[in-house]
């Protein structure tokens, strides 16, 4: 299935989103700016891109695999979400969790996007809900072996 998704540059050094390699889920996205992010530290980069999303869909904003392993740095909100509505800049929020300054270089791939359907839900409040084997039972109930 095909979507269209209208795109609008809001500065003149912004790279369009794009998949890497035929088939791929994300998008990668561009820094339109160069910004160090010092060990511990937190920035928003911004990527000069504006989005249009179909009704139903959203963007998800993901790390990418490579700045996390290589250099620990991935994004803060992860992923974050841009609703259909919105229509500002898109930014990420890279954090560092290295041990070094961590520096982001102008047109560099700072994370990716992906375009997910979102479904309608109507919530239901009820007085009980039905048994399963897990039950309440969360955090390493499944054991770790």
């Amino acid at each position: 299935m095909n979507l269209e998704v209208k795109i609008k540059r809001t500065h003149p050094d912004a790279l369009l989103p794009m998949q890497a390699n035929p088939g791929d889920a994300g998008m990668d996205l561009y820094s339109i700016e160069a910004v160090d992010i010092p060990a511990g530290e937190a920035k928003l980069i911004k990527t000069g891109i504006q989005i249009e999303l179909p009704q139903g869909t959203e963007a998800q904003i993901r790390p990418r695999s490579g700045l996390a392993l290589k250099h620990s740095v991935t994004v803060l909100n992860s992923p974050g979400t841009i609703d259909e509505g919105y229509r500002g800049e898109i930014g990420v929020i890279l954090i560092n969790h290295g041990k070094e300054t961590f520096i982001v270089e102008k047109s560099m791939r700072i994370a990716q996007m992906v375009i997910q359907f979102v479904p309608s839900v109507r919530l239901l409040e009820v007085n009980e809900l039905s048994q399963t084997v897990r039950g309440t039972s969360g955090f390493g109930a499944s054991g770790t072996k």
